[in-house]
């Protein structure tokens, strides 16, 4: 709430309900900041959808299913767990009709177990995700955001052909250190062996700086769209 500040509360909707409350209570609340976005979505608007946690809402609707006498299936949840997220979830979207529903949906992992079976029932209805990491965040590296671990299915649809280029260069230079990265700390790897590592090695620095952002720090998207461009013109190319 604090950092929505006055005019953001203005227009915005809180829908609270906390952990120690009743799984139906909890179940209720996520369905009801659903039909509040819906409410304003048939009106016109483009609403922004943020839910704190599916992972909670699927641990409320599993206690309830438990009580009734369901048979437990991975990691313990119940069958009506994975049958009730579509129906929360593929009400969010951009309709014909009008209006739109942007979800950011959290999800919590088990042991950062990515294969977590509400991780991975969200992952096949949503368009994309974000995964945060813990490495990322130890190395006070903000927002701790595993690109190589996160995707969107929607930038092809989105976003111009010389940004697509140049944020996919950008993984694959990614892509490259990351599975050279322990030999490259530990000294093994000898410069001059590989360009392609060579180039990765160079690249680093100024990527991880692009991928670095404070709190407050706010950038227009064009500005960040051209700094990518910018960093990526500036590889060297293999001799």
């Amino acid at each position: 709430m604090n950092d929505l500040g006055e005019e953001g509360l203005q227009r915005s909707v809180l829908v609270v309900s906390t952990s120690d409350q009743p799984a139906l209570l909890r179940i209720r609340a996520t369905f009801v900041a659903m039909a509040i976005a819906e409410y304003f979505k048939d009106q016109g608007k483009d609403v922004m959808l943020m839910m704190d946690s599916i992972t909670r809402f699927a641990m409320a609707q599993r206690e309830v299913g438990l009580a009734v006498g369901e048979p437990t299936t991975s990691k313990g949840y119940t069958p009506s767990v994975f049958a009730l997220l579509p129906r929360l979830l593929e009400r969010a979207g951009n309709f014909k009709c009008g209006g739109s529903i942007t979800g950011f949906f959290t999800v919590l992992v088990e042991n950062d177990d990515m294969n977590d079976p509400i991780a991975d029932a969200v992952r096949s209805i949503l368009d994309g995700h974000l995964i945060l990491s813990r490495q990322l965040a130890a190395r006070n590296q903000f927002p701790a955001i595993d690109v190589l671990g996160s995707i969107s299915r929607l930038m092809i649809d989105v976003a111009s052909t010389d940004h697509f280029h140049a944020a996919n260069r950008m993984r694959s230079i990614l892509a490259v250190y990351k599975e050279f990265e322990d030999l490259i700390q530990i000294g093994a790897y000898k410069k001059g062996s590989q360009p392609e590592i060579d180039n990765a090695i160079n690249m680093m620095k100024p990527i991880a700086q692009f991928l670095h952002q404070d709190m407050n720090e706010k950038i227009e998207l064009q500005k960040i769209i051209n700094l990518q461009k910018q960093i990526i013109n500036t590889e060297k190319p293999d001799k």
